[in-house]
């Protein structure tokens, strides 16, 4: 892979954040600080992620449509961003690769969250955020086929541990009867697409193109592939609905969270690569959970606990193998 398909996919190697060039650390403060940078933003990341999942199902729960609301969130948050570049000067033309890489990379986007966004109301923003625990297990396998990584032991025995966890975890949502198997299993399917995306992002991510402008042209790729379709099947009258009292607010919210969390999204991608990145599922899943099921009032699957437990062990290992 050339310098010029895509960044450093060696955690090892920060290189720059934002188009700056990270210098030599004059302190050991400041190595601490850029080697602890990927976690807190791992952190920060998954708890953004979580946050929207809970915000679209309210946005739902007071009278939003859910793919035009998504439409607007992307759009709106896509232009904050691009006009966040211009100000700083690292704007682009949208033009060869950079112009493909906003249509497919929001074609990517866009696909999970639409199928998120639509299945909440069936399956519950709680079991929709612990499906956020597979793309890392995922984007490592896919990884491996093209070879982006290598083979360890002790990485597979952790994706056996994942996928098991996961397999329970859509077992037992499935024995509650609380929501049809077509959503769940369309909930499932998700994971396999953030990876994919995930992959994309990196191997084709335009060389010397700041990962703020980026993530405005993934968002605007997206909200413009969206808001046709979102016209089509919910009626103009959508976008009024959107603008209401009660749901304007949420919105706001949205544009915000969507607008911090993709920003820092891809600058925690440009500088600790497709499979570091896959973590936030994690903190999104535990984040998500936890507040639909004391926030939101959701009922939990029965083997919940046992379902984690496999996947920790997995997320664990996986840490160990990456050491």
């Amino acid at each position: 892979m050339t310098q010029e398909n895509a960044p450093a996919l060696e955690c090892a190697s920060i290189g720059e954040v934002d188009g700056l060039p990270i210098t030599e650390p004059q302190s050991a403060l400041h190595s601490r600080f850029l080697a602890m940078l990927p976690i807190f933003l791992v952190l920060i990341v998954g708890s953004l992620l979580a946050l929207s999942l809970i915000l679209g199902k309210i946005a739902i729960g007071a009278g939003a449509s859910p793919l035009t609301f998504l439409s607007l969130s992307m759009l709106g948050s896509g232009l904050f961003l691009w006009a966040v570049s211009f100000v700083r000067g690292q704007a682009a033309p949208v033009k060869g690769r950079v112009l493909e890489y906003g249509l497919v990379a929001g074609l990517l986007f866009l696909l999970p969250n639409a199928v998120g966004i639509l299945a909440v109301r069936h399956v519950g923003a709680g079991f929709l955020a612990l499906t956020m625990l597979f793309p890392l297990l995922i984007t490592y396998c896919l990884a491996l086929i093209i070879r982006v990584e290598r083979f360890a032991m002790m990485r597979a025995i952790a994706l056996l541990f994942g996928l098991a966890g996961g397999l329970l975890l859509a077992v037992s949502k499935a024995n509650l009867g609380d929501a049809p198997l077509i959503w769940i299993l369309l909930t499932m399917s998700a994971p396999l697409i953030i990876a994919v995306a995930n992959l994309y992002r990196t191997l084709r991510w335009p060389h010397g193109i700041s990962p703020v402008f980026l993530a405005s042209q993934m968002l605007f790729g997206a909200g413009i592939l969206l808001l046709p379709f979102a016209l089509s099947f919910e009626g103009t009258q959508a976008v009024y609905t959107a603008m209401s009292r009660g749901v304007m607010p949420i919105l706001a919210g949205q544009l915000a969270t969507f607008s911090l969390l993709y920003l820092l999204y891809f600058i925690l991608q440009k500088v600790a690569g497709p499979v570091y990145l896959s973590q936030i599922g994690s903190v999104a899943a535990v984040v998500g959970g936890a507040i639909a099921a004391f926030g939101l009032g959701e009922a939990m699957p029965p083997n919940l606990a046992i379902s984690a437990l496999l996947v920790a062990v997995g997320i664990i290992l996986f840490q160990r193998g990456r050491a």
